[in-house]
């Protein structure tokens, strides 16, 4: 089974909000949860200025049905939740390799979604590889956070990704693992095809 990646546009949008309303916090299904889950709620109008603004949302399709993305854009972009507004402002509390990370060298990256129907065939590093090559044109450094409790997508980053922790944060209650790479840095895959 061949996989298409390609950054996604408009008329994607509908397809990705199903997709993440399945695996977000508020409406993942009790036996779902165990196996990661997305923290952050979007709407149709974040999705469109996530395309329109970043051209940040990246898909992987299989037979023409979308069944990953990944989400990329600036900080600035970001920043109408409360929960990035507190990660801009603690930017600079760790390095990556001696580097200061800033705003404007750096993009938040997540989060991150494969249908559970495809996990483990490669679909995860593959989404991951092209949001970060789309995106090492423009910023040298991608960072993110993932939540403690979210032991598969913690297990999924820090051994198929060359992603390194480089903090620990609490907000809101929860704890949170602060993760950073260069974006010219890749763990991938050699083919584009999935046994």
């Amino acid at each position: 089974m061949n996989i298409e990646l390609k950054t996604a546009t408009l008329a994607d949008i509908d397809e990705v909000l199903a997709l993440h309303y399945k695996y977000q916090v508020d409406t993942i299904s009790e036996e779902d949860k165990a196996d990661g889950f997305i923290t952050t709620a979007f709407t149709e109008e974040h999705l469109s200025g996530l395309i329109t603004q970043e051209n940040g949302l990246f898909v992987a399709c299989i037979n023409q049905k979308i069944v990953a993305y990944a989400m990329a854009a600036s900080w600035a972009f970001w920043s109408q939740w409360p929960m990035f507004q507190f990660m801009i402002k603690n930017l600079d509390d760790s390095t990556l390799s001696n580097h200061i990370i800033t705003q404007e060298n750096s993009y938040q990256y997540g989060p991150v979604c494969v249908e559970k129907s495809v996990r483990g065939k490669g679909v995860f590093e593959y989404i991951f590889n092209y949001a970060l090559e789309e995106m090492s044109s423009r910023y040298p450094v991608m960072v993110t956070f993932i939540n403690k409790i979210n032991i598969r997508s913690f297990e999924a980053h820090t051994k198929k990704t060359c992603l390194e922790v480089i903090n620990t944060f609490k907000f809101n209650n929860n704890n949170y693992y602060k993760l950073a790479c260069h974006t010219k840095n890749k763990k991938s895959p050699n083919s584009q095809e999935i046994d």
